[in-house]
């Protein structure tokens, strides 16, 4: 049994990420609350805030319904913790804070130095990105000024097994591709994570008193056809894309501050495998 390593809040503990999160937490000796309720965070010697608005589409008030309560959410996260001493807070953010952004040079990897350009994902309605930027921006801002320790975690395309029964956005695209026969895919350039690989990196920065900014957690870029010619030898009888489109606005991701910290990752076919069975077996896809 592991030892006990104290109490933890996580924010949106029933979700995808989080809920791997909790399970890694668990696995190693920690009390889990999810919650971040002021009483719930006295006591605690961390916080995991993951939870966060996600709608994609039209929206007819998109300040109202994805950025403030983005914003607002994890300021209020701060802000609680804020009353209590002693706390590392790992905020989950998105490379959608980071691939939006037409001044970085076209041939120039993508790091923790770039963020995606705030006017710009306004201009082209990119309120998700532009939620997720204006989030993670204000709480690193939040955390200088308060002398708050604040971390903040950006993952890529979260892909792998469920433990609940509906997926997520991203492993929606790989059931599509799998199960909706079709015809033309977009052959973009995509970066991927596995969802346990991204539960070890939020732990990873947690624990480690010299992580400190923003860390990109990405594994693997690959183009939509490789992608499924991948998936197609290995499971060859779904009913697969024939055809290609030319891809756009590529983005080229780098991990390497991650790594630095001692971060690992799974070879993409054990994660294709493992999602794939884990579809399987939730009935989301045929058995073939």
């Amino acid at each position: 049994m592991a030892e006990e390593k104290g109490k933890v809040c996580v924010t949106g503990a029933g979700g995808y990420v989080a809920s791997w999160l909790v399970k890694l937490l668990l696995s190693k000796g920690y009390v889990v609350h999810g919650t971040v309720r002021n009483p719930a965070i006295e006591g605690c010697v961390g916080v995991f805030h993951v939870a966060c608005p996600v709608a994609f589409g039209d929206m007819p008030n998109p300040e109202v319904e994805m950025i403030e309560p983005a914003v607002t959410g994890t300021l209020n996260v701060l802000k609680a913790c804020s009353e209590t001493s002693g706390k590392r807070v790992v905020v989950v953010s998105s490379v959608a804070a980071v691939l939006v952004n037409p001044s970085w040079p076209r041939d120039h990897v993508k790091d923790e130095a770039c963020w995606s350009d705030k006017e710009y994902c306004r201009a082209t309605m990119n309120w998700y990105y532009l939620a997720k930027t204006t989030a993670e921006s204000d709480a690193l801002e939040y955390a200088k000024e308060n002398k708050l320790d604040v971390v903040t975690v950006c993952p890529s395309f979260v892909i792998g097994p469920m433990l609940q029964s509906t997926a997520n956005l991203s492993n929606l695209m790989l059931i599509t591709i799998l199960r909706d026969g079709i015809n033309t895919l977009e052959n973009t350039l995509r970066p991927f994570v596995d969802v346990r690989d991204t539960a070890e990196a939020l732990l990873l920065v947690y624990e480690k008193p010299e992580a400190e900014g923003r860390y990109i957690c990405t594994s693997h870029m690959i183009r939509t056809k490789d992608l499924v010619d991948k998936l197609s030898s290995i499971y060859p009888n779904y009913n697969y894309p024939k055809n290609f489109s030319e891809g756009k606005d590529e983005h080229k991701l780098s991990s390497e501050k991650l790594q630095k910290l001692g971060w690992k990752y799974r070879p993409l076919e054990q994660i294709l495998i493992d999602s794939i069975e884990s579809f399987q077996d939730a009935g989301v896809i045929s058995n073939n």
